[in-house]
This record gives structure tokens, sequence and C-alpha cells, in this order.
């Protein structure tokens, strides 16, 4: 067992929170391996445009990886731990190993002109981008998945219902693209994003890049494309804008989420039974009860997007930085930034699983249409009412036989037969007509047609 304190983290919990793909993007020795990216860019951009030596551009350049250094003991975890201990930040120790692994002559041209935040920032934008392109490709994943379930269910039935109660006929389908919508949405949200957050950063001491002299901004634009990063206009080490939106992207993924893995676990209460999480033998089970099929995977999509919905104010919080370096709020991005990477990409992983194998059940579906004797059909009988009587009246009329249907415990047809003023306008044929669920879906058909466009040529751009 690891001395991890945080469950994302754990070797146990964190097949429940996240995933090792997101841990592994995010984790301390990934830091330092993008960091070491970082610093033999500016190495080689810099030698190109003759700031430093050439050669020492390229002895740099070698000695900028984890494997390099660990093969020379050039980087020692004590020795990291003092440095952050006493400076506050890894970057001089990480400087000072590669600097005597690049040797005497080209050691002492490393991290020219850059300072401590360049180089953690830009290594933590190359984080970002590959947490960013991992969760995309979940995303359309489970777009794909959902997808499938919404044609596959357009016609299935079943009872749609506003504040837990029951309202009017849906299609299990509709249910699948309204859920689906959103996550189109957000790949759209997450193509626009990446621009204004995969950007480098290089300021030098306070903004300006004076320790480059007129070479600033070149070293800048070289840097960046080095890196396959994007130049920004001015440095923006206190403009925390860029992560800021990353972090709560995912806050507004995680909701989405959320809400699917919300429906899941109410359809599939026992006085429900619609909807079922994929079956897998002891999964859900109970350490008592024999009989119990808890969904535990969308109960811990909803765990997850809490804590990553915690986290985004943090991250907006540090964004309130003090004049040309935080004394503060910067340091606390590493409190939020990683874990809610690794915690949004474990509910959706848990999502995609969920919608890729979940159970529908369509005959329970229609059952329950009728469970409350047929007055989920009032509406469809109000409608088909309204242009003789118009509509306050249809309205009103339709209230009482409901109030009749449930005195006499009877179901809303047999109650519409009873009553004379409804009679009076209905014969068999319309009472079957608009009391009959699958004939009353409005445009389910035609919505999930608009949002199923939306994903597939989504998935095909």
């Amino acid at each position: 067992m690891n001395a991890s304190i945080h469950p994302a983290d754990s070797a146990i919990f964190g097949t429940l929170f996240g995933t090792d793909a997101m841990r592994a993007i995010f984790a301390e020795r990934a830091l330092f391996a993008r960091m070491l990216d970082v610093e033999a860019a500016l190495a080689r951009c810099q030698g190109r445009l003759g700031i430093i030596p050439a050669e020492a551009a390229d002895a740099i350049s070698r000695a900028a990886n984890l494997d390099c250094l660990d093969a020379l003991d050039a980087l020692d975890a004590k020795e990291l731990a003092t440095s952050v201990q006493h400076v506050g930040y890894p970057v001089v120790a990480v400087v000072r190993a590669l600097s005597r692994a690049a040797g005497e002559d080209a050691g002492r041209w490393t991290h020219w002109g850059a300072t401590t935040q360049d180089i953690l920032d830009t290594a933590v934008v190359l984080q970002i981008r590959d947490g960013l392109a991992r969760v995309r490709q979940t995303l359309i994943e489970t777009i794909g998945a959902l997808a499938r379930q919404a044609d596959r269910h357009r016609a299935t039935t079943m009872v749609g219902r506003t504040h837990l109660q029951q309202a009017a006929p849906i299609s299990f389908g509709l249910k699948c693209a309204v859920w689906l919508a959103p996550l189109v949405a957000h790949v759209e949200r997450l193509d626009q994003l990446r621009p204004r957050v995969e950007r480098v950063e290089l300021g030098g001491a306070a903004g300006t890049l004076a320790s480059l002299g007129d070479r600033g901004t070149a070293v800048m634009d070289a840097l960046a494309a080095e890196l396959g990063l994007a130049s920004p206009p001015v440095p923006w080490h206190v403009a925390r804008d860029g992560f800021a939106e990353a972090v709560a992207f995912l806050g507004l993924l995680c909701g989405s989420l959320a809400k699917i893995a919300t429906d899941v676990i109410l359809l599939g209460q026992t006085e429900v039974g619609e909807l079922f999480e994929p079956y897998e033998d002891g999964r859900g089970g109970s350490s008592t009860m024999p009989q119990k099929r808890n969904p535990i995977a969308s109960e811990y999509v909803i765990a997850a997007a809490r804590a990553v919905h915690a986290l985004v104010p943090l991250m907006q919080g540090a964004m309130v930085q003090d004049h040309e370096r935080a004394s503060g709020p910067w340091q606390s991005e590493a409190l939020a930034l990683p874990q809610a990477f690794v915690l949004a990409h474990g509910a959706l992983e848990h999502t995609r699983r969920i919608v890729e194998g979940m159970q529908p059940d369509p005959a329970r579906m229609l059952r329950n249409t009728g469970a409350g004797g047929g007055l989920l059909m009032a509406e469809a009988v109000m409608m088909e009412l309204a242009p003789r009587v118009g509509r306050s009246a249809a309205h009103h009329l339709v209230q009482e036989v409901c109030k009749r249907a449930e005195s006499e415990r009877i179901d809303l047809a047999e109650a519409l037969r009873r009553t004379p003023e409804t009679r009076a306008q209905l014969d068999d044929a319309a009472i079957a007509r608009a009391t009959d669920p699958s004939r009353y879906l409005g445009s389910a058909g035609t919505f999930i047609d608009r949002v199923l466009a939306q994903a597939h040529a989504l998935r095909m751009a």
C-alpha cells in the first residue's frame, strides 16, 4: 500500500476515483519530465538563435530527460525535497541537476533568461494538453456509445417524470439524446478553449524578458514553436484565466455526467426497475444483502463530480494574483488542477462504461406508463378535447376526470367513459387514441435525429 491520503491517488481506491492514464499524465515524475522538456526546448531554440553556444544547447538537450539524469544519479529525491522545502519550488534543484548532467561548460548556459514560473507553468501546460486530449478521446467514445443507444431506443416508450412524478410519455431514445446533447457541446467547448490554454509561458523575472535583451520575443516565439504551443501576446504568469477555464470546463463536463448518473440511479430503483448498469458478477454487491445490485459506477460519478465542483472555486480564486508574481494564489493551483483532471476523467470513464453496456428494460418501461392508472396521459386527453371545448375548459374537465379516476380507483380511460361531459366529445376510438402512450411522443424522433446528426458530424470531423 502507498502513502497516499487522497483516494484518487491510491493504488486501491484509485480504481474508483480516476484512471491510470490520467494519473500518469499528472504524476509528480511526469511533471519533472515535462520541466526537462521545457528546459531542453529552451536550450535548443536559444542555440539556433545564437543566444547560447550550439554545443551547449546540444549537451543540455541530450541531458534533459529523466532516464539520463537517473543514469547519472543527477536527480536525487532528497535533494529535490530539500530544495522545495527551502525555495518553495523544485526548479532550482532540477536546473542544478541538469547543469551537472550537461557538463561544466554547457551547464552554465542552462535555464538561460528564464525564471522558475516560466518552466513550471509551461510544464503544466504540456500536462494539460495531454490531459485534454485524453478527455476528448474518451468523450468521443462516450458520445458514440450514447448515440447508438439513442438510435436503438428511439421508439422505446417510457414515463417522462417531472418533480419525480409521472408527467407525460417520452422515449428512452429521447432521454439518451438529452444526455448526449451536452456532451457534444462539451467537445465544442474543449476545442474552443484549447488555444486559450495551450500557450507557452516565458516572462522572466517580472514579465519583461529583460534578461534576454532585445531577443525576448524571438525566444518566446521559438520556444512556443518548439513545444507545439501558441505564443501569447504577453506573458500570462499572473493572468490565470486559461488554467481556471480548463478546470471550469471539467466542472461543466462533470455536471453533465452526474446528471446521467443520477437518472441511472433513479431508474434502477426497485420500484421503477427500468434501467440498470452493466451486469458484472459481484459488482455492486452487498456484504449482507445477497439480492443487492447497487449502481456503484453512477455513485462514484456523482462523488467525483462533487469533488471537481469543489475545486473550480479554488482555481477561480487563484486568478486573484498580486502584482507581477503571486504570493499564494499561484501555489494553490497545484492542489486543484491535477486532481480535477484525474477525478473528471475517472467520472467520464465510468460514464462511458455505463452507457456502453447499460441494460434498459423496455417491457418494464411500458408497463410503468400505466402504473398511475393511465393518468400519465392527462395532457394528451386535454389536447384532444381542447379544439372542441377550449383549452381552459378542457384542462378543468380532465382535472376532474383524474380526480374521479383516483377516488374510484379506475384507470383514466374508464373514467373518461364514465364522465358524460367527456363521453359526449370522445368516442371509444378517440379515448383509446388519447390514452395510448406510444402515440404521444410528439417530436421525440425528430429531436433524436437532430442530436444524432450533431454527434455524427463531430465524430466524423
